[in-house]
């Protein structure tokens, strides 16, 4: 199998998989406590526009990154990896993982395992697979419509997500806060 079918069958796979995530885990409950202010058609049609638009200028320019035939395993290498760090967050949180952001009473504040890196570690699992996709293209252009729209579209969700964890949690949440960056590893 060559790599570009490798990267083909894990790309579709991962955006099934999105398309599954948003439709079984939508807070439907009666007891939970729906924040989510429209972000998640949001993240939806900006991922969407993005990873056309980028799939678009990777069609029609030619690659002007430096590397070459190196960024093809290292994008597949990345695509892996964001892949894992999404699903292991959202296998983390379990029944409490939603797609749209609510919360519910019976909720606990999770620290453990990639929680304990970041507060966000399923959209850093995100930011991953665009960067991916944007080394993938092996052209600048791609990679910056594939990457900031969507990073723009999860730094939105994630104020809007704390701000429902602050009403749940209050100052638990805000010394977890404290210790640990929202996105990236030391840094954000």
């Amino acid at each position: 199998m060559s790599l570009s079918t490798v990267w083909t069958t894990l790309y579709l796979l991962w955006f099934a998989g999105e398309i599954f995530i948003a439709i079984a885990t939508r807070t439907r409950r009666s007891d939970a406590k729906l924040q989510d202010r429209g972000t998640q058609i949001i993240l939806w049609v900006v991922i969407f526009t993005a990873l056309s638009l980028s799939g678009w200028l990777h069609a029609i320019l030619r690659p002007d990154m430096p590397g070459g035939p190196w960024l093809r395993p290292i994008s597949l290498a990345l695509l892996i990896l964001g892949i894992a760090v999404r699903a292991t967050a959202i296998f983390t949180l379990g029944r409490s993982f939603t797609a749209n952001v609510a919360t519910h009473a019976a909720q606990t504040l999770q620290r453990s395992g990639l929680y304990s890196i970041v507060r966000h570690p399923s959209y850093l699992g995100m930011e991953i697979i665009f960067f991916a996709i944007g080394i993938h293209s092996r052209n600048w252009a791609a990679l910056a419509a594939a990457f900031i729209p969507p990073t723009l579209a999860v730094l939105y969700r994630i104020q809007v997500e704390e701000t429902a964890l602050r009403g749940l949690f209050g100052d638990e949440y805000v010394a977890y806060s404290r210790t640990t960056k929202r996105l990236f590893p030391g840094i954000y």
